[in-house]
């Protein structure tokens, strides 16, 4: 089958490779899907980078966690699956349900199976079926930054209608969070340095856009855009750097969903200790909050927000767009 592979001990973009590789069989229990699209997240760009838990990767790893297809194929003992069904895989396989289980072996590294390529066995616990409403490509943009979105604004502090939500930078966590909060009721504030993307974010429902650029103390501004009340909740994308900016934007009792480590900086506690606010880490999700989320999409009729659309054969370009500063929503690579 064809695939993409990172090489052992890679740290650049460029080393990605288009291989040939075994055509793999489900066992008992396993389910075989063909693979029809498949969408990039930051944490990609970190593994094939070398800069992933554990640094390179040791072996020839095929990357990428988020995919969509159709099952081809079962092995004997399944029951959740038939041949036909429409399905994609879970980032986290062993993470069913519940909190979270401490393991952060996920789809696309640390030797786990990739998404890369023509076809994809796991176990059929780690698949959920996709809503019908969707496409493959939209339902592909869903395991990682789909489930991290939803677990962002329904664990701990749960966003309700009325509450306001803020969201950083307009990529792929981001625009799923502003679509999921819109349809929950709340008033969502976004953030980026692009007016046309701001402008972008409002035609998707956004209330209030801030450049962070242009108002570097953007926190303060939240504040003063909801007359004082500051956001309910923050979904942080950013990490250190944009830490202290969300604690002043932060409202009384709000809640901050840290999820992104792209930034770095200095934390002080102090401003979210005297809001008696909640900074929770969180990691993407379980199988079944994935499957919450897929039935809230399917009954608001959410559809992911896709910038762009890439050939198979174009997987490396894909890459380098995602770096590139245009991206607005989630990025697709279709196999």
């Amino acid at each position: 089958m064809r695939a993409y592979q990172i090489p052992a001990g890679a740290t650049s973009v460029d080393a990605l490779q288009q291989v040939e590789l075994p055509e793999p069989k489900p066992g008992p229990g396993q389910v075989k899907l063909r693979v029809r699209a498949t969408s990039l997240n930051f944490r990609d760009q970190a593994v094939i980078r070398g800069k992933y838990f554990g640094g390179p990767v040791e072996k020839p790893q095929v990357p990428l966690s988020d995919g969509a297809g159709e099952v081809v194929a079962v092995g004997p003992d399944v029951t959740r699956f038939k041949v036909g069904d429409r399905a994609a895989g879970i980032f986290t396989p062993a993470w069913a349900s519940g909190p979270f289980p401490g393991s952060y072996v996920a789809l696309g590294a640390q030797g786990a199976p990739g998404v890369l390529a023509e076809y994809l066995v796991l176990s059929e616990n780690a698949f959920v079926h996709i809503p019908p409403s969707l496409s493959f490509e939209e339902a592909a943009t869903l395991p990682c930054a789909g489930v991290t979105a939803w677990n962002a604004l329904t664990v701990g502090k749960q966003v309700k209608a009325g509450d306001i939500v803020l969201t950083l930078g307009t990529g792929g966590v981001s625009i799923l969070a502003l679509q999921l909060a819109q349809a929950a009721g709340a008033r969502v504030v976004i953030t980026s340095s692009s007016d046309e993307k701001l402008a972008r974010a409002k035609a998707l429902g956004a209330s209030i856009g801030i450049n962070y650029k242009s108002t570097p103390e953007w926190g303060k501004a939240v504040t003063e855009a909801t007359g004082g009340h500051g956001a309910d909740i923050v979904v942080e994308t950013g990490g250190p750097g944009t830490l202290p900016q969300s604690m002043a934007a932060l409202a009384l009792n709000g809640a901050i969903s840290l999820l992104g480590v792209l930034t770095e900086g200095t934390i002080a506690p102090m401003p979210l200790m005297i809001k008696s606010g909640t900074l929770r880490g969180l990691m993407v999700g379980s199988r079944a909050q994935f499957e919450d989320l897929n039935t809230a999409i399917e009954a608001n009729k959410i559809k992911p927000v896709i910038d762009k659309v890439f050939p198979f054969e174009q997987a490396l370009e894909a890459y380098k767009y995602q770096t590139a500063g245009q991206l607005f929503g989630k990025l697709v690579i279709t196999v």
